[in-house]
This record gives C-alpha cells, structure tokens and sequence, in this order.
C-alpha cells in the first residue's frame, strides 16, 4: 500500500459519500471543499468552508470525512488532524439578550430522573397547546435520548436551512419541531462530551427559523447538567413544568431539579407540578383507580412548596401507543385522555399568564419608583 499514488480525484472521489446533514447533499455538490486541497505523498490537508459563522454539523463532517478517506481511499492516508473548518465573517448576529425575538413564552419542561414520562407529557403538551390555537415551538433537548422524531412520526426527517442559513424546523400537528435526533444516527449512541452536546443544544436554540411562536416548549434531559445551564443561559426561561410520578424515588428527584431552578444564582420560576402515570384504570373498569406507584404524590409536594399542580395524567395505553406510532394522543382532543392533556394546556396557559402579570405590575412598581 505504501507505493499509492494520491491524487486529488481519489479524495474528491471518496468525499463524494459525506453528506450534509441540512440538505441531504454531498459535500462537493454543497460547494463545502475549499480550494486548497494538498496532497504531500501521503499525507493530505484541505478544508472545508462553511457560508455561515457557524454551523452546528462541522465538527460531525470533519470526522465524516476523515471516515470516508480512509474507508474509500486507504487506511494509510495521513488525514485525522488535518482538516481545517473556514466561517463565514459573522453577519446579522444573534441578540445574546434576546435569541428569540419572536417567541413571547419560553418553557422548560423537566424531571428530575428519567422514566417518568417528560417527553411524553412534552409532545402532548405541545400539541394540546396548538389545538387551542396557539402558536407552538418544541425543541427535543435531550441530546443523549432525543424521543420527538418519534412520537411526532418524523423518524426520517432531515431539516433543511433556509435562504439565510436558519435550519427550518420539522411540522407535525401544528407544531414546529427540532431535535437533534434529526441529525444523529437513531441506532449509535451520541458520545458527546458536555461542552458538545450544550454547544449543539445553542445551536438548535439560536439557529432554528422559529419564527414567531406563542410558545416554545424546550424538553429538556432529566436530571441537572451542562444542558439546563445553557439553556437557563441561552434565553429568558419563562417559567419550568416539572413532570414526576407520584413515588417517593422519583418525587426525591424531582425537589433536586426544583431546587435547582429556584436557587437564587439560577431564580427560574416553577410553573407548576405534572403529576404523571397518577393511576390506572382498566376500560372495563372505568370507575376504578388503581394507584400503582402511590397515591397524590405531586399534589402534596406542589401544595408543600406552595406551587401548582398542573394536572394528574393516568396510565392508559393509549398514552404509550400514541407515543409509539407518532401520534400523540392530545390529537384526539375529545377523547378522555385528549381531555386530560387539554385542560393541562389550559393550566399552563393560565399559569404563564399569571407569572407575566405579576412580573408586568413588578416591573411598573420599579418604573413608578
């Protein structure tokens, strides 16, 4: 192998199998190869240059197209380290204050461990709020077990960017949707170290064409991490759902998570409590409520911290298939479960509104002051 002749067909050739994850392109067709590709016996060096000042795929290309090189080309070619990434000079940049201009309501949704529903309650929380007409964003946060491709049947989906570089959010039910599901292999794991994933996360944040929104639902990863900073960080959070189940375990997670968000360094207001997987009740037992994993656990702990609860959502399978054939089941607004997921939207609505008032008729004390 040693006696290979490189040249810059062989590399163009093999780069050719690297697409770019907003159009679908390859590489060479995207115009992303700079001209200043060199080859020096065995080793090569080029770079690939970007129209934007930055781009939340080029850190994946560069190892894509390492990849690519030494699959098509030969296992021998100098290549790793030697890939350079060019942006574009900084344009019409993003207000650090305000990344979302036209969004009037931000919410995190959280828990504080994993299982107990967030997503779910997420996806039908978003398109609950969108079939009382209102204007709604969902921005799939969890970088290491992104779930929205799914439950909204947008597992092939693959964003495009706009005329000015904006990546244009995917829309299912009314709801506009990015996920970084949606640029990630399903089957592989993201082994992203936490600067990675909150970078990826900014990105999606700050480089979504969201437009104008009434408001934008972040599901955020269980747990706190890099993840909640940056997006605390990154916007003005209107105020926090917490999802938990009524067992204790999960309830004692849950006060960390809402802990965190009323310390006085991060001061985030909770908007209030979803209890989540409250009870279950067999079809032909309609009347009957078993209470599996406790009985009004975040009811207690919401009137113990003096916050709302927003809404009791039981075990019914229905839940869990809408969630798996990507039709979340508040798309069925009639139905008893799709009743339950739209009085939750009204309660968050009336929540938020509440919050907006209070901080209003503060910010007018202050003024008069």
């Amino acid at each position: 192998m040693a006696s290979l002749q490189l040249y810059p067909k062989l590399i163009t050739d093999a780069l050719m199998n690297v697409r770019y994850p907003g159009t679908g392109k390859n590489i060479i067709e995207e115009g992303l190869l700079a001209d200043d590709l060199r080859i020096d016996g065995m080793k090569v060096t080029f770079s690939l240059q970007f129209p934007k000042e930055r781009d939340p795929f080029a850190a994946s290309l560069v190892k894509a197209c390492e990849m690519a090189i030494l699959t098509y080309v030969s296992p021998e070619v100098e290549i790793k380290g030697n890939i350079s990434t060019i942006f574009a000079p900084a344009k019409n940049q993003v207000d650090p204050e305000n990344p979302l201009p036209g969004v009037k309501n931000i919410i995190a949704i959280h828990s504080g461990k994993g299982g107990v529903g967030k997503s779910t309650i997420s996806a039908n929380l978003a398109v609950a709020l969108a079939n009382l007409g209102y204007k709604v964003g969902l921005l799939d946060a969890d970088i290491f077990g992104p779930s929205m491709p799914k439950m909204f049947n947008l597992e092939d989906a693959s964003p495009v960017a706009d005329e000015n570089g904006k990546i244009v959010p995917e829309e299912r039910y009314g709801v506009k949707l990015l996920s970084i599901g949606f640029f990630v292999n399903p089957e592989d794991a993201t082994m992203w170290r936490g600067g990675m994933a909150s970078n990826a996360l900014r990105q999606l944040i700050t480089e979504g064409a969201w437009g104008e929104l009434d408001y934008f639902l972040i599901d955020l990863p269980p747990g706190t991490s890099d993840i909640h900073l940056t997006t605390i960080q990154t916007l003005g959070i209107t105020g926090v759902v917490v999802v938990s189940t009524p067992q204790p375990v999960a309830l004692a997670d849950a006060r960390k998570g809402i802990s965190m968000f009323m310390n006085e360094k991060v001061n985030v207001p909770i908007l209030g409590l979803v209890e989540n997987m409250a009870w279950f009740t067999p079809a032909e037992l309609p009347n009957n409520k078993y209470y599996i994993f406790g009985k009004d656990g975040c009811k207690n702990l919401a009137e113990e911290l003096n916050v709302n609860l927003l809404g009791q959502i039981p075990i019914v399978q229905s839940i869990r298939e809408g969630g798996d054939e990507g039709h979340p089941v508040a798309c069925d607004g009639n139905t008893m479960t799709g009743l339950a997921f739209t009085q939750l939207a009204a309660n968050v609505v009336s929540a938020t509104n509440y919050r907006n008032e209070n901080l209003a008729a503060t910010q007018r004390v202050h003024t008069h002051k």
